[in-house]
């Protein structure tokens, strides 16, 4: 894992100062998502030979089920990411090394969260339901939501920035901080960094109650989280120029936090099997992105 990150942090910025073009960030992107893929097989050989045909089917579906939430999941923070670079008016260069920030906080946050939850899962068994009733209701809140306009200059986090900080308008590289006129002011780079940051605790305390829906096995639930952030920057560069051609992901995201919150609350009466959850979140995922493709978005420009 650390040899992964290692490469997909150093690899994108082999060429500093230039931009990553769209076939780069695919090529990288599709290496991140085939190596998961292989990581599922030799998985799945490994448990064949060593326990049993049955242990390596459950463990590979549950594998690959938590990837895929996880990846979507991931999907939504890169539209987040780019919301934040766009209003605070990121340049290409520095774009980078907000996202090796945000990529490095995400896998943190995450192991910390797992850790936890696992925890939590193994002492408290109810804990289910909590994590249940919170992705059910913050999946119903994405659905009524899903169509407006987030204004950061009225977030919370924005505002305080700005009233318990000096700040400056002007970026000067990738420094957080300069003195002008001999007081110490932060730069945007600052704001932006510290954004990122908040986004990741959001979005770890929402996809970790969601992997715990489809296994409490800690080994799991790492891994697929740790390979659904591994070629994040990538997937980013990839995503960046097409974000307003998904307009429908929002929806898809929050019927999938729906259904694995479900999922969740009845499991002591009724346990959906792994495979049918791959194939529920699959089919509303592809669902999405293709009804998305082949429609535009409503022009809310229009009176």
């Amino acid at each position: 894992m650390v040899l992964a990150l290692a490469i997909d942090l150093v690899m994108l910025d082999k060429k500093t100062g230039q931009k990553v073009s769209v076939k780069e960030a695919l090529n990288w992107s599709l290496l991140w998502i085939g190596l998961s893929f292989v990581f599922a097989g030799l998985l799945w050989f490994y448990l064949d030979g060593s326990y049993n045909r049955e242990l390596a089917n459950l463990k590979t579906t549950e594998f690959l089920t938590g990837y895929l939430i996880e990846k979507s999941l991931s999907v939504d923070n890169i539209f987040v990411f780019l919301m934040i670079f766009t209003f605070f008016a990121v340049p290409p260069a520095l774009q980078r090394r907000a996202l090796v920030i945000g990529v490095i906080g995400a896998i943190v946050l995450r192991v910390v969260m797992i850790l936890i939850g696992a925890w939590l899962v193994a002492k408290f068994h109810w804990i289910l339901y909590v994590f249940g009733a919170f992705l059910l209701i913050t999946g119903i809140k994405m659905l009524v939501f899903a169509d407006a306009k987030a204004d950061l200059n009225q977030n919370p986090l924005v505002k305080f920035i700005r009233k318990h900080f000096k700040l400056t308008d002007e970026y000067d590289g990738e420094k957080f901080s300069v003195i002008k006129n001999g007081f110490k002011v932060y730069t945007p780079m600052f704001v932006v960094v510290m954004m990122t940051a908040v986004t990741d605790v959001v979005f770890a305390v929402d996809s970790i109650p969601a992997i715990f829906a489809i296994t409490d096995d800690p080994f799991i639930v790492m891994t697929s989280n740790i390979f659904a952030v591994l070629g994040l920057r990538a997937l980013y560069f990839l995503l960046a120029g097409l974000a307003s051609r998904f307009h429908l992901l929002s929806y898809a995201l929050a019927l999938v936090l729906v259904f694995v919150g479900t999922k969740m609350l009845i499991v002591d009466w009724f346990k959906i099997p792994v495979f049918v959850s791959l194939g529920v979140v699959a089919t509303i995922l592809v669902t999405a992105i293709l009804a998305s493709w082949f429609s535009r978005p409503k022009d809310k420009t229009a009176a």
